[in-house]
């Protein structure tokens, strides 16, 4: 190997290997434990959410919450076992976890011959908690006798468990965290109202607060949550060009109300069935994050859902210097946190462990801290501190005055902000198509490889589609799904990609997660 070919590989050597480009899925996997998010537990897929993992969610758990009691909802807290029958009321929606539901039979352990073996059997067997349309039906029938007692608008934060046969770690796991919202209303105007609300809160959080730009649209019905009349979702694009559903919005219409007996007095006196809707988000959206903000030198935090937002690293020389810099880095550490990004103190953190500079650095870049600042004997005497951004890491590092990084720390953390979300707007722009109007060429953009695997470089294909359910069946060997029904419809007539018959329907189709 030349000289210049040995420089150029060191030159190209990432903290994450393989690269994206090499190998996407191996990459992510690689991604989420170089940043220390998450990793996988001693039970078959399920996984240990760390703290720099937890942290982001805290941050978008807390930051949800802010919005759901904006809009008038209140945090509830049901039970993780759930009767069977309670199922069977909603036949519909139980066959749309029933390969997914565990189910508990037994309440306790017998040791016979040294073995432990399931004894106690239980009168009725428990679901543990795949979702709790059906539990929480159950409370509500209690609750309503008259149209004075709506709307209900609840929430829950909770833990479920859908016994997923692939597991992929944040993404989908056999247990994961999230949120569900429950409603109940007196009117198909009202629910319908609540429904594509909570949509639009979902919409703008992933955008404002995750950088993550997202088409708002409705599932086609082959799509819909089971149960649901209407399933309106948010459809994220991530780096590999996969679509990833990163929050749903359902409209149940009274189908559990009638399952669960849910009645209210209406004005006019009638006995009427409420109307119900139920909307969602998890912790796919850790997953999210990576698959749309991570390179190959690790994760790109978002600022404002970073636990730690800037990251002071002392560089220390000899043991004579490490008294002054630490207190410099202190003091400086102090100094940022008294300062505002958003409406928040800004959360700094100082590194001080016994391990050297570079390490630290390299750590943290791992992670994805949005910015770094380093400090050593020559900073302090030159007033300065060094700035590594995350989002800019090409660009290398700088040297600012330390009064000037102090007073526009919370403007270089929305920069980061912005580039993030830019960056991902820009990709999925890139690799959006609009162009494709028949099967031919519909088939060739989705080709696979000669070994059958699916070529990267695809993305959304924005088409016309007629609505016909069977032509749906020309989907499935390229592992293509319609994705939405986007809000923006073009209002156009053109020809169906899948039939050629006529067609005004816009869809997007995509792999998907």
């Amino acid at each position: 190997m030349s000289k210049n070919a040995q420089n150029n590989k060191k030159a190209a050597k990432t903290a994450i290997s393989p690269t994206r480009a090499e190998d996407y899925a191996q990459w992510y996997q690689q991604v989420v434990r170089a940043s220390d998010m998450a990793e996988l537990s001693g039970v078959r897929g399920c996984m240990v959410i760390k703290a720099w993992g937890y942290g982001a969610w805290e941050l978008m758990q807390r930051e949800l919450d802010r919005r759901f009691r904006e809009t008038g909802h209140e945090n509830y807290y049901f039970p993780l076992f759930i009767p069977l029958s309670y199922f069977q009321r909603e036949a519909d929606h139980v066959a749309g976890f029933a390969k997914e539901m565990a189910i508990v039979t037994h309440h306790r352990l017998t040791i016979k011959d040294g073995v432990l073996v399931p004894d106690g059997e239980l009168e009725e067997p428990l679901a543990i908690r795949p979702t709790s349309e059906t539990v929480i039906g159950e409370s509500m029938s209690k609750w309503v006798q008259s149209y004075r007692d709506l709307p209900i608008l609840l929430n829950q934060w909770a833990n479920v468990v859908r016994w997923e046969m692939r597991p992929r770690i944040l993404l989908r796991t056999a247990e994961f965290l999230w949120q569900e919202g429950h409603t109940a209303h007196e009117t198909y105007e009202e629910a319908m109202k609540e429904t594509r609300l909570m949509l639009d809160v979902y919409g703008k959080f992933a955008e404002e607060h995750l950088a993550v730009p997202v088409i708002k649209g409705e599932k086609i019905a082959q799509e819909r949550f089971p149960g649901a009349v209407n399933t309106f979702c948010i459809e994220a694009m991530m780096q590999d060009g996969r679509a990833l559903q990163a929050g749903t919005s359902h409209y149940l219409g009274q189908n559990f109300a009638k399952a669960c007996n849910i009645q209210f007095q209406s004005r006019q006196g009638n006995l009427e069935y409420v109307h119900t809707t139920s909307w969602g988000a998890s912790t796919r959206l850790l997953g999210a994050i990576v698959m749309t903000h991570a390179d190959d030198d690790g994760m790109r935090m978002p600022p404002r859902i970073a636990s730690h937002q800037i990251i002071i690293v002392p560089i220390l020389r000899d043991d004579t210097q490490s008294g002054e810099v630490m207190a410099y880095c202190e003091s400086l550490r102090a100094e940022l946190a008294a300062c505002s990004y958003g409406d928040q103190p800004i959360r700094v953190k100082l590194d001080a462990r016994d391990i050297a500079g570079g390490d630290k650095r390299w750590d943290w870049i791992k992670k994805g801290a949005p910015i770094i600042l380093e400090v050593g004997p020559r900073d302090i005497q030159g007033g300065q501190v060094c700035v590594m951004r995350r989002d800019k890491m090409s660009a290398g590092k700088r040297f600012m005055a330390r009064s000037e990084f102090v007073q526009t720390a919370a403007n270089e953390l929305e920069e980061v902000q912005q580039t993030l979300f830019n960056e991902a707007l820009a990709l999925r722009e890139a690799r959006s198509v609009n162009d494709i109007h028949d099967w031919a060429a519909f088939e060739a953009y989705f080709k696979k490889d000669a070994d059958n695997s699916f070529v990267s470089g695809q993305g959304f294909v924005r088409a016309k589609w007629c609505g016909e359910a069977d032509s749906l069946a020309k989907l499935d060997p390229l592992g293509v799904t319609v994705r939405c029904v986007p809000f923006d419809q073009s209002g156009t007539t053109g020809v169906c990609v899948l039939t050629g018959k006529p067609a005004t329907q816009d869809v997007i189709f995509a792999r998907a997660y």
